[in-house]
């Protein structure tokens, strides 16, 4: 069977078309996307502009097409905090469904953690004991922690790196002074979260998910040999801190020259480095370890085990 999972987030639109059977891991087959950095269309009153309502809809139609060309049986389509948040999100939602010609599943900010955490488990399995899971995404930061599949705490809070750019860091290069306005902003948001997550056992594995931190850890991380020669990356929190001023001093042409910057986070980055590393310090984690699987393999990875495999007689 061949599943389609579009994932209309606060930067981009994404689609992943993979290939999935009874008890086999699923294979993704092609992967589109398109930047939208949608937090920049937002206006005054916090709604979606039309200018940025017309970008999101050709994304989407864009994706649907891709899907088609690739006979995907079942396109699950999923939105998170830029459309959930936005104060003209039900007449979005209307639009990118008659987009899609399909309903469209808008997930919650702890829901969106837990999709993801299911996604980590996997990748990592059970042998990995208690995992903390971060992953920063354009409009919200979720975390979630636990031992089993479903994550005995989860929370999402509004730390996106796209959102705290355009409050915090809205220069280019934004300066010091900008920077420790949103260090302090980061740990006065983070501090009740801390106390819920404070009460857990101390994690095995803690892991970062999201493109944001794969950037960061491409940057800043070193790799390490893995199980069944799959190569790992971690990334520390020392390293991140150290690169940190850095990142602040340079123009954002110039950070896509570094290593792992796309061209797409480049005026994110720094914002996106400060959270991670003050959730990191916030945490007590001085390491992490980056899952090459987040949001999009937990939400196809939910709907198969919802599909009856069974035949028929058996």
């Amino acid at each position: 069977m061949r599943l389609g999972v579009l994932d209309i987030g606060s930067n981009t639109v994404h689609l992943l078309v993979a290939d999935v059977r009874p008890g086999g891991r699923p294979l993704a087959t092609t992967t589109q996307r398109t930047v939208l950095r949608l937090m920049r269309y937002l206006d005054a009153d916090g709604a979606i502009t039309e200018e940025g309502v017309t970008a999101l809809v050709n994304a989407v139609t864009e994706a649907r097409a891709v899907a088609t060309a690739e006979n995907v049986d079942e396109l699950l389509a999923t939105a998170t905090s830029a459309v959930r948040e936005a104060a003209n999100g039900p007449d979005v939602i209307a639009r990118i469904e008659e987009a899609l010609g399909q309903p469209l599943q808008v997930l919650g900010g702890e829901t969106e953690a837990r999709y993801t955490f299911l996604a980590v488990r996997r990748w990592f399995g059970w042998a990995a004991g208690q995992i903390l899971l971060f992953d920063i995404g354009g409009g919200s930061l979720e975390l979630a922690a636990g031992a089993d599949e479903l994550p005995d705490a989860a929370a999402s809070v509004p730390l996106g790196a796209g959102r705290m750019t355009i409050q915090f860091l809205p220069d280019d290069p934004p300066g010091e002074a900008a920077v420790e306005r949103l260090r302090a902003h980061t740990r006065s948001t983070l501090a009740p979260v801390v106390d819920t997550f404070g009460t857990l056992p101390r994690p095995d594995h803690v892991v970062g998910s999201s493109k944001a931190i794969r950037s960061l850890a491409k940057l800043v991380g070193y790799p390490v040999p893995g199980w069944s020669g799959i190569e790992r990356m971690l990334l520390p929190r020392a390293a991140l801190g150290s690169w940190i001023p850095r990142l602040a001093r340079l123009p954002a042409s110039a950070r896509q020259e570094l290593p792992g910057i796309t061209a797409d986070r480049t005026f994110q980055i720094v914002a996106g480095a400060v959270v991670l590393h003050e959730a990191m310090k916030a945490m007590d984690v001085e390491e992490l370890e980056v899952s090459p699987w987040a949001l999009r393999e937990g939400v196809l990875l939910r709907y198969i085990e919802s599909l009856n495999w069974s035949t028929p007689g058996t």
